[in-house]
């Protein structure tokens, strides 16, 4: 086969592409929310853009692409049948980050700090229907 720029065959390339894409979890999901897309899997935390959602209610994903070591469904650009769902664990913020803003000669000088609003959140169900 070629080999390509990293020094790797490019079959090689693309089976390491896919072991890494799947890293042994049995089924895994790319979901879109908050204008951001996440990989997730059954069980894993994500820490969202802020949903007004209650701690304990249960959110439904907009799903992109599922897929496990057999199967794979690919969105276009939304798979329809796939089902991608999680409980809110927590909203919460941000650690603080600060900033400065200053104009020169002109005895200008603000400090400000800001703290992004987040919803964790646990994947409880990834299923194809």
């Amino acid at each position: 086969g070629s080999v390509g720029l990293t020094g790797i065959p490019k079959q090689g390339r693309i089976q390491k592409l896919y072991t890494s894409l799947f890293e042994g979890k049995v089924m895994i999901a790319i979901i879109k929310t908050g204008g951001k897309q996440y990989k997730v899997s059954k069980g894993q935390k994500v820490k969202i853009e802020k949903l007004e959602q209650e701690i304990g209610s249960t959110v439904v994903f907009e799903t992109l692409f599922v897929g496990d070591e057999k199967t794979v469904y690919i969105g276009e650009p939304i798979v329809e049948k796939a089902l991608v769902e999680g409980k809110v664990i927590a909203q919460e913020r941000y650690k603080k980050v600060s900033g400065v803003k200053h104009k020169p000669k002109k005895r200008y000088l603000v400090h400000f700090g800001h703290r992004q609003a987040y919803t964790e959140v646990e994947i409880t169900k990834i299923a194809v229907k």
